[in-house]
């Protein structure tokens, strides 16, 4: 399967302004955007996205907590989830990892070459 549609959930309109522009013009992706992990969580069903790119934090419901639910509810408990996030410390990306993430994205990106590694993140994915 090709990855064609992301959801990305993201708190900063900067931040969700530079990828949505990254993934979508450089990598031909369709992108929805939400502000929180809960608007995510409201979304995803009716868009569903081939991935989701979570931000660890955000106020209410951070990355991790949304991880959480996605992966309790059937419906979601497979759909490969990536974190874009500044706390990238080898430790911190090992507990992302065990949270049931495929991989990290650190902060700052380079929105030239966002796409491409989102890509490469999913090409290794596990059909």
């Amino acid at each position: 399967m090709s990855l064609k549609r992301i959801l990305y959930a993201e708190d900063e309109p900067l931040i969700q302004a530079v990828a949505k522009l990254a993934l979508e013009k450089v990598g031909g992706f369709e992108v929805l955007i939400c502000s929180s992990g809960a608007e995510a969580l409201e979304k995803i069903g009716v868009f569903a996205p081939d991935l989701v790119l979570l931000d660890v934090v955000m106020p209410g419901l951070d990355g991790p907590a949304t991880l959480e639910r996605l992966r309790a509810d059937p419906a979601t408990a497979a759909t490969p989830v990536v974190f874009l996030t500044a706390n990238a410390l080898p430790t911190e990306v090992a507990h992302y990892r065990a949270l049931g993430a495929l991989d990290v994205v650190a902060k700052p990106f380079n929105p030239m070459t966002l796409a491409a590694q989102i890509q490469r993140i999913w090409d290794k994915t596990p059909a």
